[in-house]
């Protein structure tokens, strides 16, 4: 795995750096600003980016808008979100359109090394890793009205395997039913999330959102 990293604290850049060449990935640049952070994906074109949300130019929110950039401009890099905080309108924004191969932890949320290597295994596989505090404070400012009790025993087993990252095909290869079986779910859980009309965001994040924040 080819990895970027952009984090201004100099000891935790070359801290993660250490760590992600002892487990055999490749860190093709390291950088402190999200100005050198989008200089750099130009150049190298990784597999994933890894970047903080709050950094030079501005000290902002730069590192996430950096974020926003590389996956309008470069939709085959991964990005990691390793930061302290969450900026919701920003975080909101890059799940919305294409979750697959985001993901979003807190740095004092973390607890092993291991749930950090493990997302970043995902968001490179496709998938999507969210620390459930980055839910929380994602959905609080949307409708969770919608109750999930609405939903069958059937059709909460297959919204727990998308929040696992899995698309249909593989969700009907585990639950041992038909790929049409799982659409018809899937088709379902939007009617009763109430999120069969949303446009502008993914109904399959926003499902996923609201079932790991119940």
């Amino acid at each position: 795995m080819r990895v970027t990293l952009a984090e201004d604290s100099t000891l935790l850049r070359e801290g993660l750096a250490r760590l992600l060449v002892e487990e055999g990935h490749v860190v093709v640049a390291s950088v402190g600003s999200a100005d050198e952070l989008l200089e750099a994906v130009d150049r190298e074109r990784p597999d994933v980016v890894v970047t903080d949300v709050r950094m030079p130019p501005n000290h902002s929110d730069d590192g996430l808008r950096a974020a926003l950039e590389i996956r309008h401009r470069w939709p085959d890099t991964a990005v990691l979100v390793l930061s302290q905080y969450v900026e919701k309108r920003y975080a909101s924004r890059l799940l919305a359109d294409r979750p697959e191969g985001v993901g979003y932890l807190l740095k004092d949320r973390v607890a092993q090394v291991d749930d950090f290597l493990d997302a970043l295994d995902r968001v490179y596989a496709g998938a999507t890793a969210l620390d459930p505090e980055v839910v929380r404070q994602v959905v609080s400012g949307s409708d969770r009205t919608d109750p999930l009790n609405r939903l069958s025993a059937r059709e909460r087993d297959v919204l727990h395997h998308m929040a696992q990252g899995h698309m249909n095909a593989a969700i009907a290869e585990r639950l041992h039913v038909s790929l049409s079986a799982v659409e018809k779910h899937v088709n379902a859980i939007f009617d009763k999330l109430d999120l069969s009309d949303v446009t502008g965001y993914s109904r399959r994040v926003l499902a996923i959102l609201r079932y790991l924040s119940a």
